[in-house]
């Protein structure tokens, strides 16, 4: 099932209201989103336009805004990044898609949901943003992006239909846009879940959803933990040493088949 921006955007269910439909100048995020030389690079060689497709706040959709000691969430970004083509074969691939993607969420001072998108490929990411410690009036990013490339990362047709009915506006929950915007969060999380387990299901709650998002970071860290001792298997000559790294390995996938009961 392909899937393309306007396609995305439709499934989202949002409001007039809250549609802005502007081009944003790219040298705004040169100005305020790339730290390094090399980011300055990555931005100017791979993003060919920035468009600002919704502004969701209390007025526009209905749903209050967030306060806290953590972070303050009045208005909630939906940005789509067309991505350039590569000269050769007419591709967009950028170097670092996901370090492109941290440049523009740390550049907005609101959260976002944001599409990276080519000919070939949607990247959706979401990250929660908080205050900065040190620096006030500062937005940081809260905990590590949800990232995921679609089609490629549904596990069947069946998985990204049902990603996509759950990503509506309006099954997401409505309490405040924090809650919002962590319906969003669960929905992505479901399935990147369902790639491992193969079937997409939503969370019955914030508790369940809470465990979910901790199976998933246990998931990931014990698989590259796994890839890791096979290597050094693989290496080692020594047979005593051998069969500790097998042993190890055994261990870490034992643990990693308890951490996908969890989703």
């Amino acid at each position: 099932m392909p899937l393309d921006v306007p396609g995305f955007i439709a499934s989202l269910g949002l409001p007039d209201g809250c549609r802005v439909d502007q081009r944003v100048p790219k040298k705004l995020l040169l100005e305020n989103g790339a730290p390094t030389a090399a980011d300055k690079r990555l931005i100017a060689d791979t993003v060919e336009e920035i468009q600002w497709v919704a502004a969701l706040k209390p007025n526009t959709i209905g749903v209050p805004d967030y306060r806290d000691e953590s972070r303050e969430y009045l208005e909630v970004a939906v940005l789509a990044v067309t991505l350039r083509r590569q000269s050769e074969g007419g591709k967009a691939k950028p170097t670092n898609p996901a370090r492109l993607a941290e440049l523009v969420h740390r550049a907005v001072p609101y959260p976002v949901l944001l599409l990276l998108h080519s000919e070939e490929r949607l990247t959706l990411s979401l990250a929660h943003k908080r205050w900065a410690q040190n620096e006030a009036g500062k937005v940081v990013l809260d905990g590590g992006m949800v990232s995921m490339s679609l089609p490629e990362d549904a596990p069947s047709l069946d998985a990204l239909n049902a990603f996509v009915q759950a990503i509506a506006l309006t099954h997401q929950p409505r309490s405040s846009l924090f809650a919002l915007y962590q319906g969003w969060m669960d929905s992505a999380q479901a399935l990147l879940a369902a790639k491992l387990t193969g079937t997409f299901k939503k969370t019955d709650g914030p508790e369940q959803a809470a465990v979910r998002r901790h199976a998933l970071q246990e998931c990931a860290r014990l698989e590259a933990e796994a890839a890791c001792l096979r290597t050094q298997a693989g290496k080692e000559k020594q047979l005593a040493r051998q069969v500790e790294l097998n042993l190890a390995l055994k261990r870490v996938l034992a643990q990693l088949a308890a951490a996908r009961e969890q989703l």
